[in-house]
């Protein structure tokens, strides 16, 4: 039997092995005890988030469950040795050397995923620093507040005999300055210690709303059986412009699913599979509103999961699906080599390029873009362009076959040095 067929069987022996039963994985990665024992038994196909949200409820790589223990060891390997740079290592000899050594091919292992996880980290806490609009205005308030209470307290000091009714005002200024000073580094704090992870969305309402999109699988079932985009409750926005976004998301969410009916979709899929060009001429619909609908298909609709991008002619990310292994960044400008953004110069031109993000976690994409006209006002006026990508993975089988364009997620944490396009030099040191 082929390895991926028994990506089931693997799942089960993983859950028995963890002590779970099988409704409580099910609960735990948000799907039906059914439909997990169809995956279990190997009559149901998985991948996407689904296998990586089963993968990390069981504490394994996600290529464990697919390819089985020792494809996964070995597959770490050779990640290691092409990311090892100017050492040479012999990839060819990788299974050889897993199998002879199998502890110490492990222990490379380990320590290969785990710079990677604080590669990741390094990114994120860089990206954060770098651009979180609500820290950055903590800090400024944190930094304001002491300087007005350096300035009193130096008139103070400074000041020969002062009146008493000046040196008890600059007394209660001191102390007003110096109340404020104690609440604005606790609420920092208290910040800092609530986004430990990188998922929160707090402070901007583009973020805030893409969390809430998230938070629903992408998916909406309510606006598929024709809803309103007014029945729908925006939980947990805090903001009015969050809403206001978020509603915007929705009602294009709802013409697409009303240009392309769910059931209609699937079928068509099934026929032409992930074929967005064939898709946009049998429902009469442009390939963004495809590329949308394919990013909005419910969890195990499709064998992959799919990522989705799109920017305006400024380059401004307007919307972003994460995919696993194409590192989006949250805050700051992306990397210029992405095809979103060389489609911003050929509008209603399609572009497909096949890339790899350099990193511990390479990978490679393929990758779908096209730039469209918001709308035509005029000869007098310029029309407003956006830019879409879909962000297809490749499987592992098919990689290197084709040259692959490099490409990072930002140039702050790319560690490609020999690079046209580069902005500034990356935080990354050399050998990270």
């Amino acid at each position: 039997m082929v390895r991926d067929t028994l990506t089931g069987s693997r799942i089960r022996e993983r859950r028995m092995i963890a002590g779970l039963r099988q409704a409580d994985l099910a609960r735990q990665v948000g799907i039906s005890a059914s439909y997990l024992n169809l995956i279990e038994h190997n009559r149901r196909r998985i991948g996407g988030k689904l296998l990586v949200d089963i993968a990390t409820e069981l504490g394994v790589e996600p290529s464990m469950l697919t390819e089985g223990a020792e494809a996964a060891l070995i597959a770490t390997l050779k990640e290691a040795a092409a990311d090892a740079g100017a050492v040479a290592a012999e990839v060819d000899r990788a299974e050889e050397f897993a199998g002879r050594f199998p502890g110490w091919a492990e222990v490379l292992a380990q320590e290969h995923r785990r710079a990677g996880g604080l590669e990741r980290t390094v990114e994120t806490l860089s990206d954060r620093l770098t651009h979180d609009p609500h820290l950055a205005a903590s800090l400024h308030e944190v930094l304001s507040t002491a300087a007005a209470i350096r300035s009193t307290a130096s008139i103070l000091a400074e000041t020969g005999e002062l009146e008493p009714e000046w040196r008890d005002r600059f007394h209660r200024n001191i102390n007003q300055d110096a109340e404020r000073l104690a609440e604005s580094s606790k609420a920092l704090v208290t910040y800092l210690d609530e986004s430990d992870s990188s998922e929160e969305r707090r402070g901007v309402p583009l973020e805030e709303a893409e969390a809430f999109i998230a938070a629903q699988g992408h998916h909406f079932p309510a606006l598929e059986a024709g809803g309103a985009v007014g029945d729908q409750k925006l939980s947990g926005l805090s903001s009015s412009a969050a809403q206001t976004i978020a509603r915007e998301m929705l009602g294009i969410y709802l013409a697409d699913a009303r240009a392309m009916p769910l059931a209609d979709f699937m079928a068509a899929v099934e026929r032409h599979g992930i074929d967005p060009l064939t898709l946009s001429r049998e429902f009469h619909v442009d390939m963004p509103a495809v590329f949308r609908r394919l990013a909005s298909l419910p969890q195990g609709a499709l064998p992959q999961d799919v990522g989705l991008v799109v920017c305006d002619a400024s380059g401004s990310i307007l919307f972003r699906k994460s995919i696993p292994g194409f590192a989006l960044p949250r805050y700051g400008e992306s990397c210029p080599l992405w095809p979103l953004f060389t489609a911003l110069n050929r509008p209603l031109v399609p572009i497909r390029r096949r890339v790899s993000q350099l990193g511990r976690t390479a990978g490679e994409f393929d990758c779908l873009a096209v730039s469209w006209p918001q709308e035509m006002p005029g000869f007098d006026r310029d029309p407003v362009y956006r830019s879409i990508m879909l962000i297809l993975p490749v499987p592992t089988a098919q990689t290197g076959g084709e040259d692959a364009q490099p490409v990072g997620s930002s140039c702050r944490v790319c560690p490609r040095d020999a690079c046209g396009a580069r902005r500034e030099p990356s935080i990354l040191s050399q050998g990270f």
